[in-house]
């Protein structure tokens, strides 16, 4: 999935150990769409590398995240995630070069 929108807001990193005893740290940043209702998504990045790449956008920019959404069920209730794997400021994205048709041959 796809989130774009302007960077709101970066909220604390959490950190914690997993069951198997391994640490973990976790920020998440608001991203308004710009939509008439429900537009603000709040998107974590999990792990160091991640949230450096996160931690390189700025409040106020235009970006783009590239996403997992998923929903995890407990004591009968869904709970959802969107943690971003991707962080880009819009209109900075690598483009393809396209490829020329003029061969020698």
């Amino acid at each position: 999935m796809e989130v774009k929108g302007k960077l709101v807001d970066f909220l604390n990193i959490e950190s914690g150990i997993s069951k198997s005893e391994k640490g973990w740290q976790k920020q998440t940043c608001i991203i308004d769409t710009g939509g008439e209702f429900n537009n603000l998504i709040a998107v974590s990045a999990f792990g160091e590398d991640k949230i450096k790449a996160l931690n390189k956008l700025e409040v106020g920019m235009e970006v783009k995240i590239l996403c997992n959404v998923y929903s995890r069920e407990y004591k009968g209730k869904y709970y959802h995630n969107i943690d971003g794997y991707h962080f880009s400021i819009m209109g900075n994205e690598v483009v393809a070069e396209p490829v020329s048709d003029d061969l020698p041959f």
